[in-house]
Formats: structure tokens, sequence, C-alpha cells
């Protein structure tokens, strides 16, 4: 898709379409008006008439003969908006247009005004809302889904040559973030039975050998168990498909400047193990792997953009299933650190594969370490669908995370990390157990990892009810987030 950026009046061709807006009051965009007053009052016509009332996300297609096509979007009560409510605009336009034959499309909302975002925020969201909006996975139907005649996006914008220079920056980031969340979600939605461990691997393998500054290491079972990773191989040890863990190194500067890690949980399927979950939350399993696709999604951004900075990417990748050689409940494992873990619940693995990858991790000295994992239910009851959960060892850490949530519309929440919650994971026979019980699940799974951390500043981003929907049902798909946060972190980090 090709997105470009334009100031003052655009042509109107055949297969065009202009997106304009309109609030529940009647007040038109600069466009809308223009449009309005060319039209002999057609759009004031229409609201009058009630056929069009403006509501947020409302939208109506106008064919205009060989001047192109309007597309009337609702702003809601008025044309101040919030943040929210400017992406669901975009999101309804695109959403309508994905099914015509429009093969080029003008945003000219440029003057809806959204309080604390800037007319560059505006671009870049335009840029990763339409993308989301037309994305389609449909690799495994017979019959495929009319692809989009949409070929080039045009946004409309007014300013100075300041802020020209602000809204293409802002556009040349959209795009990359945009391109990496659809090749992060183009993973993340196979099935367990072609997405394996073997698979997800070599997907890393081709990546890192398109990029020069991108260097890979595997580690297979047989040195991950020579290393001492017990934590990391009982999880793999029920699943004929070998477990790997994906080491990457991504370098935009000086060699000798410390890199910032990223470490993703891989699950390809959980099963829960010998602590088997029910059929019906199995289904969407196949999305326990969100966290390594992150990793890959943010490493192809930071290309894209070519970023100035140094990082380092793990990628924890198994299976968890029950067989004769799978983990059981009470087993005790050793980890790479170390410390020795009494394995209560095998349904608690995430926190397992991590741990070593963590403690792995320390080898590449970073000065930073973030890790993403679809890693509790307990996330999804706290914050539902809206907000990642964020736990970490560092105040000023959360602030630049949570401010780049903020930033890129891709938010995190932050929870306690405070020693009272180590009491639950305390156990009789061994360092420590690999669950807390039901009470705080998502801090106490924090609280395991945060033990493996000492030697760094260190996050932890829990995106079990943002990386992917899995209500069951029809309603399942993968939104790659929190690529867009880390992208904008990593921004931000260079920037300062």
């Amino acid at each position: 898709m090709k997105f470009t950026l334009k100031q003052g009046k655009i042509a109107k061709k055949a297969k065009s379409c202009q997106i304009i807006g309109v609030s529940e009051k009647g007040d038109l965009t600069i466009a809308a008006k223009a449009v309005d007053k060319a039209s002999k009052a057609l759009i004031t016509k229409l609201f009058k008439q009630g056929d069009f009332r403006g509501e947020l996300g409302q939208t109506w297609l106008i064919p205009m003969l060989n001047s192109g096509t309007l597309l009337l979007v609702g702003c809601g009560k008025t044309l101040t908006v919030t943040a929210g409510d400017f992406r669901k605009i975009i999101n309804a336009s695109f959403k309508e247009i994905q099914s015509t034959h429009i093969e080029q499309v003008t945003v000219a909302l440029e003057d809806l005004i959204i309080t604390d975002y800037s007319p560059s925020w505006k671009v870049r969201q335009i840029v990763e809302v339409a993308n989301s909006a037309l994305y389609v996975f449909d690799q495994f139907k017979s019959a495929k889904k009319a692809a989009t005649h949409l070929k080039e996006i045009t946004i409309s914008c007014a300013g100075d040559k300041t802020e020209l220079a602000e809204c293409q920056r802002a556009l040349a980031q959209g795009r990359a973030i945009a391109e990496s969340v659809s090749f992060a979600k183009n993973l993340e939605n196979l099935p367990s039975n072609i997405c394996t461990p073997t698979f997800l691997a070599e997907q890393a393998k081709e990546f890192a050998s398109q990029h020069k500054n991108i260097t890979i290491k595997i580690l297979e079972e047989a040195e991950m168990k020579k290393l001492g990773m017990g934590a990391f191989m009982a999880v793999t040890s029920g699943s004929a498909q070998p477990g790997k863990m994906v080491c990457l190194e991504y370098t935009g500067t000086d060699k000798k400047s410390a890199p910032i890690g990223l470490v993703g949980k891989g699950i390809t399927f959980d099963s829960g193990g010998i602590s088997l979950k029910p059929p019906e939350a199995m289904i969407s399993m196949k999305y326990d792997m969100c966290g390594a696709a992150t990793v890959l999604g943010v490493f192809k951004a930071a290309t894209l953009l070519k970023l100035p900075i140094n990082l380092v990417g793990i990628m924890a990748i198994a299976e968890n299933l029950p067989s004769g050689t799978a983990c059981k409940p009470d087993d005790i494992v050793t980890t790479l650190s170390g410390i020795t873990v009494e394995i209560l619940n095998t349904d608690a693995e995430g926190r397992l594969v991590l741990s070593d990858a963590l403690t792995y991790c320390e080898r590449y000295k970073p000065k930073i370490v973030i890790d993403i994992a679809t890693l509790t239910g307990a996330a999804v009851i706290a914050l539902g669908h809206h907000a990642s959960a964020l736990l970490t060892n560092d105040d000023e850490l959360a602030q630049d995370l949570l401010t780049a949530g903020l930033e890129s519309y891709d938010r995190a929440w932050r929870l306690p990390l405070w020693s009272d919650y180590q009491e639950q994971i305390k156990s009789p026979f061994a360092d420590i157990a690999n669950t807390g019980g039901r009470t705080a699940g998502t801090i106490t799974a924090a609280c395991f990892l945060s033990r493996f951390t000492k030697k760094f500043r260190w996050a932890h981003l829990d995106v079990a009810g943002t990386a992917a929907m899995m209500m069951g049902g029809a309603d399942r798909y993968a939104t790659g987030r929190p690529i867009p946060m880390l992208t904008q972190f990593l921004i931000n980090q260079c920037n300062d």
C-alpha cells in the first residue's frame, strides 16, 4: 500500500474517494464544507433529512460520478474527539472502503481536534489503523476473500515546513510499524501444526539472512540441556517437536554500546501439559507464541527505521503437551541460574521457559531487558483487552514504557511488584514454586520472573489480553500488539 502526504487541493479521479467528517450537530470539517458548497448543500440536505446523523463511526458512501466518491464519516458529538474516537473513525472508514472498487483514498480530516495530540500523531495513526482495518488472513480459506482494490492512501495535511517534516517522519514510522505488525500477525495467525517451534525458528533465520546487521544463533535441545536449562527442558519434554531458543542481535550503532534485550515467550501451542486445560480453553492457544513473534516484529521495525540502537532478541520456543515424557506436578527442576523450581502446575509453563531465557540474556550484558508474554489469564480478568499489564523493578523504565504506550495508543497499566507477593511462590521443597495460586496471578507470575532479573533493569509485559483476541468461535485474531508500544519506546530511547 502506498501512503503519501498532500497539502492543498487534491485532484479527484473516477476511482478515488475523499473521506470527510460530520458531527452529530451538523458541524462539517473544512473539506466537508468545500464539498457541501460545490455540491449545492448535498451534505447539509442529507443531514437535515436524517439520512446521516454524524454518529461516531457511522459511514455513508456517495458516488459523485466522474469526480470520484465521497465517504461521510460520523465524528460524534463535536469535531473535537478523543484519541480512541479518532482511531474508531479511521477504522470504520477503511472497513467501509475495503470491499469497494476504490483505488485511491484521500483522508481529509486534518482539522479534527484531538487534545494533547499533534497532527503528526494523527498521520501515524491513520497509517497504522488503515493497515489494520484492511488486513486479511485467508491463507487457509478455499474461497479467498476479495482483495481490496485500494492502491494508495493520501493523507491531507496543513501546517508549516516544520510541521510537514514531522508528519513525513510520522508517516515513515507508521509505515514501518504497520508492516511489522502485519509480519507478526501473519505468524501469529498460523495454526500450530504449521507454526511449530522448528518452523518459527526457521522464519527467524530467514528474516535474519535478509539483513546484514542482524545475526542469529539457535540453541537446540542438546545444547540447552548441556547448559543446564532445566526449566525450559521440562516444558518441551512432553512434545515430539524439539524446542528452540532463538537469539538475535541487531547492531544499529557502536558495538560497544550496551543493547536493549527483548525476550519473548514462544509456546506454539499450550495444552496445559499434564495439568490439562479444558477443551474450550485450548482454543486460541496457538497464540501463546505472540511474545516471540513480537520480538521478530520489533526487530523488523528497527531495520525498516534504521534505528541507531543495539538490540538482543531471545525467542523461547516450545510446545507444551502431555505425554509419558512430560513434566508433572511436584517435579523439581534446576534452572540455568541455579535456582530450583517446584512445578506445581504444568500450565504455568511460560514463566519456566522465560526464566532460562532471561538468565541466558545476561551473556549479552544488556542495559535494559523487556520480556513479552501471553502469560496469565489473570491479566485479561484484571485489564480486559485494552491495556497490557506492566510490572517492573525500575520506576524510570516503567514511566518510559507507559509514555510510549500513550504516544502509540498501545497502552499499558502498571501493577505492583511488592515483596509481599513473593510469599505466595514459596515452596517447602525447592527455592520457589512456579505458581502462587489464583489470587494476584499476574503479579505472582512477575514475581517469579523477577528472581531471574537481578543483573539488569527489567520490565515484564503480560499481553494475554492484548496480543490476540481469544474469545473462541469466529471472533479470534492476532492484533500485533505490543509492537507499536515497543517500537515507540525504542524511538524514544534513540532520541534521548
